[in-house]
């Protein structure tokens, strides 16, 4: 019913084309869309079935108005990429937008770049527009400008003017020093907080005279820094008072400035000082309150700032810009891209027509039928890859998008899978995959173990098993299982048990080690002597061991004995149906599990949804797992030469004598031999 977009084994941007309302899935009624288009501009629709990578445009169909613009359309491709005399169109060649639309003027975006006019002027302000504005990139590839860029452009500038019209209403008192007011408002900004503490600091010592020392704070921090490098003290120096201070002084311009303020300070005084106050040399606190005022409408000019993103160009060149045509030739010049815009549209439905007629059926495919997936020499556009591992290649593996989920959803498959991390051996990148085990057995596959991933385009990654879902492969491997089973169990008790008495032996050495070492430096009396072995405390256990031997003895025997007396050509059937008996239930369960294989929750948790069973019957799975074969001619040699050399006389001899008994029971057994006292 639908299917992601990305994450498949087909160009994603043919899936984004069909994804009409781009929520990232494509449903039924966007790929029937699909099919009504492409089949209304193309003559045949059986060339889709094709799948051709090369788009003749004699397939246009031009009896319609639709086909005759995108034939119109695909030979103005051909035209801008320098292939006139071509008759096919290609993916790779539609679908480079920036170099069909390079050498065109107009190409129907709406935006303008340098390429557009020769006009040095509609250049110049275009750039302007850019520098104060922004841009944004053209078909061709090139930074422009559009409609919207150049009328936020021209309010800017229109405020920007206004704001200015009001400062020419009121020069003197906004501008007290003209056209050097804002460099002048700088310096008094940078000094003001040092002026502001030291007429603070002085009316202080007036306060109290006995402060005026501690107000300096020169004697104490000078000795702190008299060891040292002035020159790297500067920034502690900065913070000393601007000048000495004493009650009720004025402030001196040019005399007696604490060093790291000169330089700021003699700015301030050219600039401010000497210009409201020539020829002074202090700067009393009324001055000071003067020269504070006298900014204050300037300041308050400046909060009220609009249009500040064409500041940069100055009032003057943007009462040029508003006072000349170059917008309007502008905006004439993007008005008359617009009006391309259905012809460079019907450019880019030729990149759609063509990606359809290569990509369209592809996805069909796999969209409606699962074709490719069972079909014995395709591959569908789910399978990302195949995997190699344990003497097998698994052609059954998905790209897996969320693990938490894939892993919860992917338990109702009923296949045997192995989620695995790969990392690319040449780009470092990473994704997960589940591959799904459908031949062979399982017994060397566990967590950790390493794999090699090759994907549909032949490059190798590194994979690691990180998850195994168990469920049964094959129905040989369901006949050994309960074999296996009884002898991992077997194994993993003497381990057990050996793991046991060692670290029994282990403890029981350690501790006669430490009861020897304390006989040896114990001086207290000898320990009483051990009782002796009472054999009536364990004749109960011997008993039970003796009653458990005899019991397992006589069944044995009692089942020999019936195996025995049977007819010769009952023996086989007896054994096999003990083969049954242990074998046949986990064949049975495997068996009906197989049938149940489904690849629907495994794509599922991948986004897509599937409206019914994709089953994977026995059959069909084998045919996804392929086991290692040795190559044509190839032989295996069996002689290990390091294997210790053995006689094979007492084989021989072993072997010869359960023939001869065996030879010898069947002719006595049908009177061919008489035993003594044997009447027969």
């Amino acid at each position: 019913m639908s299917c992601p977009v990305h994450d498949l084994e087909i160009d994603p941007k043919t899936l984004e084309l069909i994804d009409t309302d781009k929520d990232g899935k494509i449903r039924v009624p966007e790929i029937v869309a699909a099919v009504n288009w492409v089949t209304s501009v193309i003559k045949n629709p059986d060339d889709l079935l094709k799948q051709e990578a090369n788009f003749p445009i004699s397939a246009i169909n031009d009896q319609t108005e639709a086909g005759r613009k995108l034939l119109s359309s695909a030979k103005v491709i051909l035209k801008n990429i320098n292939k006139e005399d071509s008759e096919v169109l290609t993916v790779e060649e539609t679908s480079d937008i920036t170099k069909i639309f390079a050498s065109s003027k107009f190409n129907g975006d709406g935006i303008i770049t340098e390429d557009t006019t020769t006009d040095p002027k509609l250049i110049q302000l275009l750039n302007e527009v850019i520098s104060c504005i922004g841009s944004s990139t053209d078909r061709g590839g090139k930074q422009g400008v559009s409609l919207e860029h150049l009328t936020s452009f021209l309010e800017q500038c229109k405020l920007y003017a206004s704001w200015h019209e009001k400062a020419d209403a009121y020069t003197t008192s906004i501008f007290p020093f003209g056209d050097q007011t804002e460099e002048a408002y700088q310096y008094y900004t940078a000094i003001k907080s040092k002026i502001d503490d030291y007429f603070l600091r002085c009316k202080l010592s007036a306060f109290d005279p006995r402060s005026t020392d501690v107000l300096n704070l020169l004697v104490a921090r000078v000795e702190a820094i008299s060891t040292k490098n002035l020159s790297t003290c500067i920034e502690e120096i900065a913070g000393y008072p601007l000048a000495k201070i004493e009650a009720k002084k004025d402030l001196p311009l040019d005399t007696g400035i604490n060093p790291a303020w000169e330089a700021t300070m003699n700015s301030f005084n050219k600039f401010i000082a000497n210009k409201l106050f020539p020829n002074q040399k202090t700067l009393s606190e009324a001055d000071w309150n003067v020269i504070s005022d006298i900014f204050t409408a300037y300041v308050q000019w400046k909060s009220e700032a609009v249009g500040t993103l064409v500041a940069p160009l100055g009032i003057g060149r943007v009462r040029e810009i508003l006072a000349s045509k170059h917008p309007e030739e502008l905006k004439s010049l993007i008005s008359e891209d617009i009006a391309l815009e259905h012809e460079a549209n019907n450019i880019i439905l030729v990149d759609q027509l063509v990606r359809y007629y290569r990509d369209l059926y592809t996805l069909l495919k796999n969209f409606v039928t699962f074709y490719d997936f069972y079909s014995p020499d395709a591959k569908a556009i789910f399978q990302a890859g195949t995997l190699y591992i344990d003497q097998r290649s698994c052609d059954l593996c998905i790209r897996v998008i969320d693990l938490p989920k894939h892993y919860t959803m992917s338990t109702y498959s009923g296949m045997f899978l192995l989620y695995c991390e790969c990392v690319s051996r040449i780009s470092s990148e990473k994704m997960t995959i589940v591959a799904a085990l459908t031949n062979g057995d399982i017994d060397n596959l566990v967590v950790g173990r390493n794999a090699l991933f090759y994907d549909r385009y032949g490059r190798d990654w590194d994979a690691t098993i990180i998850k195994i879902i168990d469920n049964p492969i094959s129905i040989a491997q369901a006949f050994w299982s309960p074999y296996k089973k009884v002898y991992r169990f077997i194994e993993t008790q003497i381990n057990k048990i050996a793991a046991e008495q060692e670290a029994n032996i282990d403890t029981k050495s350690t501790k006669s080690i430490e009861d020897t070492s304390t006989e040896i430096a114990s001086t207290a009396a000898p320990k009483p002597p051990a009782q002796p072995f009472d054999v009536g405390k364990f004749v109960g256990i011997f008993a039970a061991i003796g009653l458990a031997l005899g019991a397992i003895g006589s069944a044995a025997v009692s089942i020999v004995a019936g195996f025995m007396g049977l007819v010769w050509w009952k023996m086989p059937l007896a054994f096999i149906g003990l083969i049954l008996v242990i074998s046949g239930p986990p064949m049975v369960m495997a068996y009906l599990k197989l049938r149940k294989r489904n690849l629907a929750p495994l794509l599922d948790a991948n986004g897509w949804a599937i409206n019914a069973r994709a089953n994977v019957n026995i059959p069909f799975g084998n045919t996804l797992t392929s086991l290692a074969n040795l190559p044509k001619g190839a032989k295996v040699n069996l002689n290990d030469p390091f294997t210790k050399k053995k006689r094979p006389y007492l084989s021989m001899v072993l072997i010869l004598s359960i023939l001869a008994g065996i030879l010898f029971f069947i002719l006595w057994k049908f009177g061919y031999i008489h035993l003594p006292g044997n009447m027969k």
